[in-house]
């Protein structure tokens, strides 16, 4: 079971700490009757059986680019995971942040607020916990209390038990939580399967954009795996869909690799 006083004054320290102070303030709310790890009772909020539309407060918006990948958008009381860190897990919580939901990224020290802004998130509802320390599970589950996407990266690979206590609580409230890695029982799973770096002439030049095929899969109604082409990021930044019978005639370099 998580402690929820002991949560409540471990996310209040890593928001006082100085190593971020450029962190948005949030009220984090931790309930009266704890976050418990165990089993979730009676129907979850927003479920949705298999077949059936979801409402629109049953979904978190994505961005229109991975609208055919995601379609409806982010279920919420569900996990997906990205793969390692990189432009796509920002890219997944920049729709549900241009909508007004308020998010959370935690154990991206490298990540600042003009980056984050950069790839559309809304600084003004958005919470940046730079290192939660050993607790890091604690303060997840106090997250997703107070914030509708959490955007982690966990400094180790959780067990199993810890694994479903956090899914367990990502379902209570309602949440979704994002993870870039690897996270078995994942509902959606979204990886990059293949890239091309654009701006690269003949050993000369600058990298300006990436086009990458993205693969979502995952359980249940997302079981069938979808593809996609996407500008991550196109010549402007942005993220789009890339035409794939229109690529460009300037020089592809596929095995560069980004490290977020």
């Amino acid at each position: 079971m998580f402690d929820s006083d002991s949560v409540g004054a471990e996310v209040a320290q890593v928001m006082q700490a100085p190593r971020a102070p450029q962190v948005a303030e949030l009220p984090v709310r931790c309930r009266d009757d704890g976050m418990s790890g165990g089993g979730v009772g009676g129907a979850v909020p927003g479920a949705v059986l298999p077949g059936e539309a979801m409402p629109d407060d049953a979904v978190l918006p994505v961005l229109p680019a991975l609208q055919e990948l995601l379609p409806g958008g982010l279920r919420r009381g569900s996990v997906v995971a990205t793969g390692p860190w990189g432009l796509l897990c920002l890219a997944l919580a920049a729709g549900a942040s241009a909508a007004g939901a308020w998010c959370a990224v935690v154990g991206l020290p490298q990540l600042g607020v003009a980056a984050a802004a950069d790839a559309g998130l809304d600084p003004g509802r958005m919470l940046l916990i730079a290192d939660p320390g050993p607790g890091w599970p604690q303060v997840v589950a106090s997250l997703l209390d107070g914030c509708e996407l959490v955007l982690l990266r966990p400094p180790d690979r959780p067990s199993a038990q810890l694994r479903r206590r956090l899914e367990a609580t990502v379902r209570r409230f309602g949440g979704v939580l994002v993870v870039a890695g690897d996270w078995d029982g994942a509902q959606t799973r979204l990886f990059v399967a293949d890239q091309e770096w654009l701006g690269i002439g003949a050993g000369h030049g600058r990298l300006r954009a990436r086009r990458a095929q993205v693969v979502a899969d995952g359980r249940g109604a997302a079981a069938r795996p979808r593809a996609r082409w996407l500008w991550l990021p196109g010549p402007d930044g942005s993220v789009t869909i890339a035409d794939e019978t229109s690529a460009s005639r300037e020089p592809f370099w596929p095995e560069i690799r980004s490290t977020g």
